[in-house]
């Protein structure tokens, strides 16, 4: 599309990893399956908390809304990215990027804020017991988490704004496995200064501010289990929070080496390691969480085996049913 005397970018190229040109296939098959295990986990997850009554509690219900996250945080980048694995499509059009990029700052946003909400909760379960039914009903989860999805959506309209409002005319090329703010801003025709810090508050607010809520949760929780006399006590206490907390170091950490910091630092020699880095908190991760969730968590694996025993059961007697009507 040309305006005036400039030529403007209408689409995109997007390039993946280009040193691993002759490995293509084989990170098509790898993404390919570490994105099926990602939705099968977070379903299975979703699943189990919907159809156990032992798992209707607000630590569950925001566990699920996690999940429900995920899956739509890695739908939103990784069918592309398979796609440019395989090289039939490594085109984007402008409008697809800018979606593709809204949502994925959106669903990032909202997993920090429903981890910060999970953190709260473990706290006021672990610090206010007594108070904890009245603090944390149905009512107050369900606006909790419609907060989060709400303000998620609204507070990255602005950065959202400013960077629309950039000029591209080229190259169109964006040296990235999806589009992402760092090399969106890199193509732009003229210094993004305003785009850059608008990015850089809204990042910077969203991340800082919930990492904040999460540590002094934390800390609260780890002087009150200290208090606690008996050393099972404590390390139950602490067993219901060695998943969130597992989740929430390997999230934060690549977050924030990511985003905390000025958009002008990302080097060219950095590039390939902010890519890395980036596959690994929006594909690895992603598929780690409903691991580490039913590995450390023992109601959900009670859950889960129950679930898996009864279906056994269930098949078990329809076989037997169907034996006794064929003999």
């Amino acid at each position: 599309m040309v305006t005036g005397n400039r030529t403007t970018v209408a689409h995109f190229i997007i390039l993946g990893f280009p040193a691993l040109k002759k490995l293509q296939l084989l990170l098509f098959f790898g993404g390919l399956v570490v994105y099926i295990l990602t939705l099968c986990g977070h379903l299975i997850i979703i699943t189990i908390v919907h159809i156990d009554q032992r798992l209707h509690t607000p630590m569950y219900f925001f566990l699920s809304n996690f999940s429900f996250l995920e899956i739509w945080y890695t739908s939103n980048i990784v069918p592309k990215m398979l796609e440019v694995f395989l090289g039939k499509d490594q085109t984007i059009t402008y409008t697809g990027c800018i979606t593709q990029l809204y949502f994925f700052i959106t669903f990032g946003t909202a997993e920090c804020f429903i981890l910060a909400i999970m953190a709260y909760d473990r706290y006021l379960a672990i610090c206010n017991p007594l108070r904890y039914p009245t603090l944390m009903n149905n009512k107050v989860c369900f606006h909790l988490a419609v907060c989060a999805w709400v303000v998620a959506f609204i507070i990255n309209i602005p950065p959202l704004i400013s960077l629309c409002r950039l000029p591209f005319c080229g190259p169109n090329e964006i040296d990235h496995f999806f589009c992402d703010v760092p090399p969106l801003l890199k193509l732009s025709c003229i210094q993004p200064h305003e785009a850059e810090l608008s990015n850089f508050i809204v990042a910077t607010s969203v991340i800082v501010s919930s990492f904040l809520l999460i540590l002094v949760s934390y800390i609260l929780i780890i002087i009150t289990v200290l208090k606690i006399p008996s050393s099972s006590g404590r390390q139950k206490a602490f067993s219901t929070c060695g998943s969130h907390l597992a989740v929430v170091t390997i999230f934060y950490s690549t977050l924030m080496f990511m985003y905390v910091r000025p958009t002008s630092d990302f080097s060219v020699n950095s590039v390939d390691f902010n890519k890395v880095i980036s596959m690994f908190y929006t594909v690895i991760t992603p598929m780690l969480n409903p691991i580490i969730y039913c590995l450390r968590n023992k109601e959900v694996k009670d859950a889960l085996q129950k679930a898996v025993w009864g279906k056994c059961m269930l098949s078990s007697k329809s076989s037997g049913v169907s034996g006794g009507i064929m003999h």
